[in-house]
């Protein structure tokens, strides 16, 4: 989601070494988690130096960009797995609290914890409120559950605003989902190169029928926009349920 007003980033030294140092609206620390989860996976992402609740440290990272080794890396990424959908803690995407509890289907876990959780909300208006209620009550978990993705340890919020020099990864929303809800929101806005599409795709093809999956996966980070930055974005919603005819 970028830097915005919950979160402003400052370079820095710490015993001669460059840093950044980013203060946060929300807690720091599960950002740190992100970063060294991400680490342990190999992904390309800044050290974490330190963290408390409102401030986290990291190394200052910049680099020349390989863009078609980072669509590599972070299909190599995707490949870290776990027993079921969700992660060990709650965390955020942008200043919005992002749950993640333990759920066997993929399908419920993104209609309960990625889609129906938005919904109280006042910035969603009331008919998409029940179209999107009526998604998750009925087609849209049986849907995505259709191809039978396994967990897949992903960044969360990718876009050109969190990619470092085409070489480095930041400002993680982690969990473990279906890898192509990553891929969904890279398409969104555009701004991702082909040589990254193309380091991805030739390392971890995707399934049959990604492209119908793509607008319903796109939902709930065109929902986190309709609640930071108003209701220009609810016709994006609204074509993609168009487009899927529910």
């Amino acid at each position: 989601m970028g830097h915005l007003s919950w979160a402003t980033i400052t370079r820095s030294s710490v015993a001669g070494r460059p840093v950044a140092i980013k203060h946060t609206a929300y807690d720091a620390r599960v950002e740190a988690d992100g970063l060294r989860r991400l680490a342990k996976a190999g992904a390309p992402v800044p050290e974490v130096l330190g963290a408390d609740s409102d401030e986290l440290v990291m190394a200052w990272v910049s680099g020349l960009p390989d863009w078609e080794a980072l669509g590599a890396t972070l299909a190599l990424v995707h490949r870290t797995s776990a027993p079921a959908f969700g992660y060990e803690i709650d965390n955020v995407i942008g200043s919005l609290p992002q749950p993640n509890p333990w759920t066997g289907s993929w399908g419920e876990f993104f209609a309960e914890s990625r889609v129906r959780v938005h919904l109280d909300d006042p910035s969603v208006p009331v008919q998409l409120r029940r179209r999107l209620e009526a998604a998750c009550d009925g087609a849209l978990p049986v849907f995505l559950e259709e191809h039978g993705p396994a967990p897949s340890l992903v960044h969360g919020d990718i876009w050109s605003g969190n990619i470092v020099d085409g070489a480095f990864l930041i400002d993680p929303a982690v969990s473990f989902s279906d890898r192509e809800v990553e891929l969904a929101f890279m398409a969104v806005f555009g701004g991702i190169p082909q040589a990254m599409w193309t380091g991805y795709l030739e390392a971890w093809p995707l399934e049959d029928g990604w492209e119908r999956r793509r607008l319903a996966l796109q939902l709930h980070h065109l929902l986190v926009h309709v609640r930071l930055f108003g209701g220009g974005y609810v016709r994006m919603v609204e074509d993609r349920l168009d487009r899927l005819g529910w």
